[in-house]
């Protein structure tokens, strides 16, 4: 047998070094203009243009120089090495000088035309615009004790405005903002792109809120003023329109999750998820689900002209050779498809990604060149940036990018290693693809959002196999919704399994107690977290030699992840073995937990965050709640109750008499509604006893007594007594309200626990300190709150009267241990949940 040739030997392909369809080294050639050009473009959009102006002279200036120099030393012989590096530098210089000129040009949009002054006029106008994106929905935020109203959020360009009898033609982009209830949203909510509208309201400058968008003002429409239409959508947009709303209605009939879920995996439609949702996405680092990327379009690609490696190849895969496409006429079908694709999904900044890498790739079968995948994407990053230079400061552009690069150039060693070691070649391709996404997009999650998920890898792989299903019949439902719903409703219920299944990961990941740590935001925080990540990843492949010792350390973030709480008492010390009553940090707002057996315990209280209080309850092992009782209706008090009923068996939820604020009230009857946890109003006076735990309503008072018309006063005021401790809970009661307790109540007790009414404010009345004369006063307040809370004349006179008091954002959750002389309050550290 003839020996095969040292070259061939190396080359580890069965063909040898003459396999034509291995892979040779990565062209590398176009990223440096291409990150050129972004870096360019992120400084310029927000310099002055006499910045940029000076920017690109002086690129075109160097960059024509080292030309000259380049030909000047070719003609005399200079090595042609040194010539292709001038070659490329200067390249990136001119790629620089257009992404600037681009980014230049883009924003002066922004400082032209009368709009930007009228703006900073608050004048009141008449607009004629085309809107530019679909309604959005913003997001309920808890303010105080009050949720801030959502509104319907457009993008649009003015093209005529009107100010008194001037009136102007414009092109000037804009953010609309609307209410989202009332009448007219719903109006505002269907509109499409390339919609046109004639609106009179006030123009406003930008702020932050308005979300980055590259605006020139803020457009605000009167309540109750539906969208005045002047001109329909194009046809081109209507048909997308009726697709994303024909598959609306084919998943109507399935469950709430994959119901809400399966549009925003498909078309990126993620106006039916809820709040907490999205945050359980958000904590399992699946976003990108929801926002329409790369991995959509490859699927319905790889449908069509076959797995990557096979594309160009006479036994390609795919559909289109089995209907004897030819592969010009495949490329160009692709093409189309691409095309529709950022139609139906809209040109969201992973979307045009995808769809310039796809194009571009498309473009190279249908020429018969060899496609090369990371020359794409530096191509198409290059031309969306010059483009849309907005896209250079867009945080999803960039993750899309990282992720994408990574799974080109990080992935395929990771997966080579694992194979090596003895891992199946698919699942090492999915544990090196989920691993290398997650190691080069957390510092930049990190950065914005100050938390790393423990738990992305894991859920990522979890979802992962759940993903190309849901979209191949998602995609089926919404081409078959316009011509046959039945079928349409057939195929999003297949799709809603493998949908549901996607949500059930997230929810159930997003539960863990470790599923997500602080971290330091910012760039430091960024940098931090990729230095961290470089270091791990050097300790992991000297770990892989050891089996042992890795199983250790996956032992170690298991348990980091699940936080066992006897494991986390001992570490922690907290919460101390033995608590009868806690009250958790969970910023401004109230919730406290009153133990009632092991596992067992009633909440007073749910504050405004359900991640918090759902953690605090995870931390003291609780998962058996037989009563939530919110004292009122206040958003920092009840906007956090889908965490309590969050894995846990809930036996009933009762409220205050008074049903104010209305919006908040009806939050808690359909929340309770969906939980299906029977929702009463507290008897006046009543007692009741759970084990050793008992308690007696004294506020509000019974009738014919008239019900306090302010909801603070109308908190739900308990006296409770856990074996030989007692506690009065205050609520939010004002001095009125505490005046009429006592007068109701002359015999009322002295006790061990206050918990101080409204967050410690400065209006208390200092007689019902004086009559429970309380040894330990808690205040649930948050870190830099703007109300001053805790009001320091309320501390003086609690702790001249005897008291000691802790705080919630100064000492973190407080855990109350013991009675009599053995009475602590315990308390876990700022920056507890717990």
């Amino acid at each position: 047998m003839t020996r095969r040739p040292a070259v061939h030997v190396a080359s580890g392909h069965r063909l040898g070094a003459s396999d034509p369809w291995q892979e040779g080294p990565a062209d590398l050639r176009l990223v440096p203009p291409a990150l050129a050009a972004w870096a360019a473009a992120s400084v310029a959009v927000g310099a002055s243009g006499r910045w940029a102006a000076g920017f690109v002279l002086a690129c075109v200036g160097v960059a024509a120089g080292l030309l000259v120099v380049r030909a000047w030393r070719a003609r005399h012989g200079a090595a042609v090495r040194r010539g292709l590096s001038v070659t490329a530098v200067a390249a990136a210089l001119l790629c620089a000088a257009a992404g600037a000129t681009s980014a230049g040009l883009h924003a002066a949009d922004l400082h032209r035309g009368p709009v930007p002054g009228l703006a900073h006029q608050y004048a009141q106008v008449t607009a004629e615009l085309t809107v530019t994106s679909d309604a959005r929905t913003t997001r309920p935020r808890v303010r105080g004790d009050h949720t801030l109203p959502t509104s319907v959020v457009l993008n649009a360009d003015i093209t005529r405005v009107t100010c008194g009898t001037v009136s102007s033609a414009v092109r000037t982009p804009v953010l609309l903002i609307a209410p989202a209830r009332g009448p007219a949203a719903a109006q505002w909510q269907r509109l499409l792109p390339s919609t046109g509208l004639r609106l009179t309201a006030r123009l406003t400058p930008p702020t932050g809120g308005s979300g980055g968008d590259p605006v020139a003002a803020v457009l605000r429409v009167p309540d109750g003023e539906p969208p005045k239409t002047v001109r329909p959508p194009t046809d081109v947009q209507r048909t997308a329109g009726g697709l994303r709303a024909g598959l609306r209605e084919a998943t109507d009939g399935l469950a709430p999750d994959a119901r809400a879920l399966l549009p925003g995996l498909v078309v990126g439609d993620t106006s039916r998820v809820p709040p907490e949702l999205h945050e359980a996405f958000e904590a399992t680092d699946l976003t990108h689900l929801l926002a329409v990327s790369g991995s959509n379009l490859t699927i319905i690609l790889i449908l069509l002209i076959g797995p990557p490696g096979t594309a160009l190849r006479a036994e390609r895969g795919g559909i289109a050779p089995r209907l004897g496409i030819p592969l010009r006429a495949t490329a160009l079908l692709g093409g189309a498809l691409t095309l529709a694709f950022v139609v139906v999904c809209r040109p969201e900044p992973s979307v045009l990604r995808a769809a310039a890498c796809g194009l571009i790739t498309l473009l190279a079968i249908g020429t018969g060149r060899r496609r090369q995948l990371i020359p794409a994407l530096a191509a198409a990053v290059l031309l969306l940036v010059l483009y849309d230079p907005w896209l250079a400061r867009s945080y999803g552009f960039l993750l899309s990018v990282l992720a994408t690069g990574a799974l080109l150039t990080i992935g395929p060693r990771w997966s080579a290693a694992l194979r090596r070691r003895g891992v199946p070649p698919r699942l090492a391709e999915v544990l090196a693809a989920a691993a290398a996404a997650q190691a080069v997009c957390a510092p930049v999650v990190a950065m914005m959002a100050a938390r790393v998920s423990l738990v992305a890898i894991p859920c990522n792989l979890l979802a992962e196999f759940a993903v190309a299903p849901a979209t191949v019949l998602g995609f089926a439902a919404l081409a078959a919704a316009p011509v046959a719903m039945p079928l349409a409703e057939l195929l999003a219920r297949c799709a809603g399994w493998p949908a549901g299944w996607i949500a059930s990961v997230a929810r159930t990941g997003a539960a863990l107690p470790g599923a997500e740590i602080d971290w330091p935001g910012g760039w430091h925080g960024g940098l931090l977290l990729a230095a961290v990540t470089a270091v791990a990843v050097f300790v992991a492949r000297r770990l892989l030699r050891h089996p042992w010792l890795s199983a250790a350390c996956a032992l170690l973030l298991v348990l980091a992840i699940l936080r066992p709480a006897p494991l986390t008492r001992i570490i922690t010390g907290w919460p101390p073995p033995g608590w009868k009553f806690a009250m958790c940090d969970i910023g401004q707002g109230d919730a406290s937990v009153l133990a009632a057996g092991e596992g067992t315990a009633v909440v007073v209280d749910a504050g405004p965050d359900p991640q918090q209080v759902d953690r605090c309850l995870r931390e003291l092992g609780v998962t058996r709640v037989p009563l939530v009782v919110l004292t009122h209706f206040h958003a920092d008090h009840v906007a956090g109750l889908p965490g309590v009923l969050r894995g846990r068996s809930v036996g009933e939820i009762r409220t205050t008499t008074l049903q104010e604020p209305l919006e908040q009230s009806a939050f808690v009857r359909r929340t309770a509604a969906a939980a299906a946890v029977p929702l009463l109003a507290t008897a006046p006076g009543e007692r009741r006893r759970i084990g050793q735990l008992s308690w007696q309503t004294l506020w509000p008072p019974p009738l014919p007594v008239p019900t306090p018309e302010e909801p603070n006063d109308a908190s739900v005021t308990l006296l409770v007594r856990s074996g030989a401790l007692t506690l009065l809970l205050l609520g939010d009661l004002e001095p009125p309200a505490q005046q009429r307790l006592l007068r109701a109540h002359p015999t009322l007790p002295s006790v061990d626990v206050l918990k101080v009414a409204h967050h410690g404010s400065a209006y208390q009345d200092p007689a019902l300190f004086a009559r429970a004369r309380p040894r330990l006063a808690l205040v649930s307040c948050g870190r830099d709150n703007p109300y001053g809370h805790p009001s320091p004349r309320t501390l003086t006179a609690l702790r001249t009267g005897g008291a000691t008091v802790l705080r919630t954002d100064t000492d973190g959750a407080i855990a109350v241990t013991g009675s009599g002389p053995g009475l602590r309050a315990v308390p876990a550290g700022p920056g507890s949940a717990g």
